[in-house]
């Protein structure tokens, strides 16, 4: 079948998900979107065979970024497996917050949670000048993490720690932060695609979602952030004013919420005293 007429096919049987069907054809071809219509050929039996099989698990529910392994976040390219939440959009507000409080200045950076590193290796390729450390509670987690760092060519560090257990040594000017945020209890009413798929242990952030964003502000950052330090933290849209009242009571100022493209609350950042966000 001649590549044009299967995008059609691929965009029928995909349904809902039409809109996946060129990455789809894109990965189990080698050809690019624009060799579709500057180069189409036809496409050999054992690609046709790799195209149904990945439709058939994208139907059944698995998302994409699962089935193929990597996903696209930032203009990069980052791996992705069952150990670590799919990269979004939504997050890109958070590393562009922090990549533009940056700027060309020299700085250490700590991404707690790191999952695939998506937010500290972004940050390291964009301020080449920023120190940036990954952290997260397991080795299967990092391992992905650190296959990201090689993969966009960025040299970053690495800590295991679980943040609930353990306080991080070292000091940092930045804590960067997508926490888990979900309540516990609600959790599995989430679409299926999320429940059924996704590590839970990068969701669970407690009975009120703000487990997380609890320790790092009252414990981990007094410990580990330098004077003048920053925090940055992704927070789920209706969690502006509680992770802020939390940030005003550990005696952090400057602080602000930000919204992502689609009007939400989506990033808080604070600083002990002065710091870098203050111009944003």
């Amino acid at each position: 079948m001649v590549v044009s007429r299967l995008r059609s096919e691929v965009r029928k049987q995909l349904k809902e998900n039409g809109h996946e069907a060129d990455w789809i054809i894109s990965h189990a071809t080698g050809m690019s979107q624009s060799d579709f219509v500057m180069n189409p050929r036809e496409v050999t039996d054992d690609e046709m065979q790799k195209i149904n099989e990945i439709i058939t698990r994208r139907n059944s529910g698995e998302p994409l970024q699962y089935i193929l392994g990597y996903t696209e976040f930032m203009g990069m390219t980052f791996k992705v497996n069952e150990d670590t939440l799919i990269p979004r959009q939504d997050t890109e507000t958070l590393v562009e917050t922090v990549v533009t409080g940056l700027g060309s200045k020299k700085v250490r950076v700590l991404d707690i949670g790191t999952g695939s590193g998506c937010i500290g290796i972004s940050i390291a390729k964009l301020c080449p000048n920023a120190e940036v450390v990954l952290l997260d509670y397991s080795d299967a987690i990092l391992s992905v993490a650190k296959e990201n760092a090689e993969l966009n060519g960025v040299n970053v560090e690495f800590i295991r720690c679980d943040i609930l257990e353990e306080i991080p040594k070292g000091e940092y000017d930045i804590i960067v932060s997508n926490p888990p945020y979900i309540e516990t209890d609600v959790i599995f009413s989430l679409d299926n695609i999320v429940s059924s798929y996704e590590p839970v242990e990068a969701l669970d952030g407690g009975f009120d979602g703000l487990m997380f964003y609890r320790r790092i502000i009252e414990e981990v950052a007094k410990e580990i952030l330098k004077e003048d330090g920053e925090v940055a933290f992704e927070i789920g849209y209706t969690q502006g004013d509680d992770v802020s009242e939390m940030l005003r009571e550990e005696d952090f100022s400057n602080i602000k919420v930000l919204r992502d493209p689609c009007g939400n609350d989506r990033v808080v950042t604070a600083r002990l005293r002065s710091g870098i966000f203050h111009s944003i």
